[in-house]
C-alpha cells in the first residue's frame, strides 16, 4: 500500500483554499460530495442546519466493504475552520506548511479531511481489502462541537470510530476527554450618566469584577479545568453601565467532578450577587459528556498496531480538550481520536510538518486494511 504523496499535498492545497468558517460550510461540503460520490459513496446530508442556522448540515457517507465479517469503521472529521480562514496563501518550506500570516493555516481539520480522501482513493485504487465503512464530515465543530451534537444519530451505524482531529504527531491515540459545561452570567446594575450623576448609578462592570474574586478559574486538578472567557459590558465611557455578560467553561474528564465545579461555579456568582447587592442571572448550558475508553478497545488497539507497523511512536493519552469524539461516544460509537500533526492551532502561527501529512495518510488507509485481516 502506497499514498499519492503529491496527491496529498495537491489535496491539502485545494482544501485550505476553500474558505469555511463555521456555518459557512457550503462550499466545502459540495467538493466533498462530489469526490464521495465518485468513489462509490452513498452520501446522506442531516437536518442539523436548520438548528444551527447555517448552511450545511452534517454528512454521512457509507461504503460497501469487499471483505464480510468485520467491524464498520467510522471515520470523521470536520469541514469548519476558526477565522481568519479565507484567502490563505500557503506555503511549504523545510518540510513545514504554513501560511502567510495573514491567516490561520487550516490543518485543523483538513489535515483529517485528506488523510480520509486518501484513503478512500488508495483503497479503490489498489483494490486494498476492506471492511464496510462510514465517513461523517461534520460542521460547526469549532463552535462547541455543535454540528455533532445536533447531527441525526440515527444514521449512524458504524462499530468504532476515529475522529482525525489532535495536534501531536501521528501515533498519538485518545483515550479520554472532558466533558464541558458552559455558563453564561448576567449582572446588573443601574443606568445613568456618569458625569452629571454617577451616585444615582450602579456600575455593573465594577460589581462583576468583586464579584468575580471568588469565581473558580484555570486548573483545579490533572483533570478538572475552569476558564472566564468572554466579558461584555458599557456602552459608553460617560454612561454608568447597567448589565455586564460573562461567559465561561468548566471541563472535567470524570462527570461527578464536572457538576460539583459546575455547581461551585453558579453558587460563587449567586453569592456574589448577593454580597454585592446586584441581581445576578446564571445559565449553565451542557454542551457533552466527558468519556473514557478502556486501552484494550478494539478502535485503540486497532489504531496501536497499525501505528506500530509503520514505526510511528504510539502515544495513547488523555486529552482537556472536546472534539466530536464526545458524540459519537454518548451515541454509541466508541470513538477515539488520532494525532494529525497540527500545531499552534487556531493562531496565524499554525504549522503542519508535511511528514506528519504523508503519516496520517498512511495510518488511516493501514488502519482500515489491517481491520480487513480480522476476517476469519
Amino acid at each position: 500500500m502506497r499514498i499519492n504523496k503529491e496527491r496529498v499535498v495537491q489535496q491539502f492545497y485545494d482544501l485550505i483554499a476553500i474558505p469555511c468558517p463555521s456555518t459557512q460550510e457550503r462550499q466545502v461540503a459540495d467538493y466533498l460530495i462530489r469526490e464521495m460520490e465518485a468513489l462509490g459513496g452513498t452520501v446522506t446530508e442531516d437536518n442539523a442546519a436548520a438548528a444551527l442556522q447555517g448552511t450545511t448540515g452534517n454528512l454521512f457517507i457509507n461504503f460497501p466493504g469487499t471483505v464480510e465479517g468485520v467491524p464498520k469503521i467510522l471515520l470523521s472529521a470536520h469541514l469548519d475552520c476558526v477565522n481568519p480562514c479565507a484567502g490563505i496563501q500557503a506555503t511549504l518550506e523545510d518540510g513545514v506548511f504554513r501560511s502567510d500570516g495573514a491567516t490561520i493555516l487550516g490543518g485543523d481539520d483538513k489535515s483529517g479531511v485528506t488523510a480520509i480522501l486518501e484513503t478512500l482513493r488508495c483503497l479503490k485504487e489498489q483494490n486494498i481489502p476492506h471492511g464496510p465503512l462510514q465517513v461523517v464530515f461534520t460542521v460547526c465543530e469549532e463552535q462547541g462541537v455543535a454540528g455533532s451534537r445536533n447531527m441525526d444519530a440515527s444514521l449512524l451505524d458504524a462499530d468504532f470510530g476515529y475522529c482525525l482531529d489532535s495536534s501531536g504527531h501521528p501515533g498519538k491515540i485518545i483515550f479520554a476527554a472532558p466533558g464541558q459545561n458552559k455558563i453564561f452570567t448576567k449582572v446588573h446594575g443601574k443606568t445613568a450618566h456618569g458625569g452629571l450623576a454617577p451616585e444615582k448609578g450602579i456600575n455593573a462592570i465594577k460589581k462583576a469584577a468583586e464579584i468575580l474574586l471568588d469565581v473558580p478559574t484555570a486548573r483545579i486538578d490533572e483533570e478538572t479545568t475552569c476558564n472566564i472567557g468572554i466579558i461584555h459590558g458599557g456602552t459608553a465611557t460617560n454612561v454608568v453601565p447597567d448589565l455586564v455578560e460573562i461567559a465561561m467553561d468548566c471541563r472535567s474528564r470524570n462527570l461527578e467532578k464536572l457538576e460539583a465545579l459546575t455547581e461551585r461555579i453558579v453558587a460563587a456568582y449567586q453569592e456574589g450577587g448577593k454580597k454585592a447587592g446586584v441581581p445576578v442571572d446564571v445559565e449553565v448550558r451542557p454542551s457533552y459528556k466527558p468519556y473514557e475508553l478502556p486501552k484494550d478497545s478494539p478502535c485503540i488497539l486497532l489504531a496501536a498496531k497499525a501505528a506500530e507497523e509503520l514505526g510511528l511512536p504510539v502515544d495513547v493519552a488523555a486529552t482537556g480538550g472536546g472534539s466530536d469524539s464526545s458524540h459519537f461516544n454518548g451515541n454509541g460509537v466508541p470513538c477515539t481520536v488520532l494525532g494529525t500533526g497540527m500545531t499552534n492551532v487556531h493562531t496565524v502561527e499554525e504549522i503542519l510538518l508535511e511528514k506528519d501529512l504523508y503519516d496520517i495518510c498512511e495510518w488511516t488507509l493501514s488502519i482500515v486494511a489491517d481491520n480487513a485481516k480480522k476476517q476469519a
